[in-house]
């Protein structure tokens, strides 16, 4: 597992920044969809609900890549390479409430609809850099 470098840590922890989270279509081809995120225990963790796009991309050990770019000054962001290490839908509606808390300042996620599946997606880096 690669470390963030600390200059960066700020985008992960403290700031409202979202990610670009790049994952790969069964044909190969990319797609990219902006994301909340949190960080925790070096690992970034995303979260989606069951049948998207993205949710269809992140089996387990799939390669992603996330650039998450600076809220305050644009030119300064991180880009973070890495693969899926864990897939879990125990816990993620809880997650998806943190991150509406972090994102919205709202307790509880506004947009959740009847038989919506929430999982959550952990992210190990495998690299990282950016531009300060």
């Amino acid at each position: 597992m690669a470390a963030i470098p600390d200059k960066y840590l700020d985008l992960l922890q403290q700031k409202k920044a979202f990610a670009n989270l790049a994952t790969l279509m069964p044909d190969g081809s990319p797609q990219v969809t902006p994301v909340w995120f949190d960080y925790k225990d070096g690992r970034i963790r995303v979260n989606t609900a069951k049948g998207r796009v993205k949710a269809r991309n992140m089996k387990e050990g799939a390669p992603v890549a996330l650039a998450i770019m600076d809220p305050d000054n644009p030119y300064r962001y991180v880009q973070v390479r890495g693969r899926v290490k864990r897939v879990a839908e125990q816990n993620a509606d809880a997650h998806i409430d943190t991150l509406a808390k972090k994102y919205l300042g709202k307790d509880k996620y506004p947009w959740s609809r009847p038989g919506d599946v929430r999982v959550t997606y952990e992210i190990e880096p495998t690299s990282a850099s950016g531009m300060s």
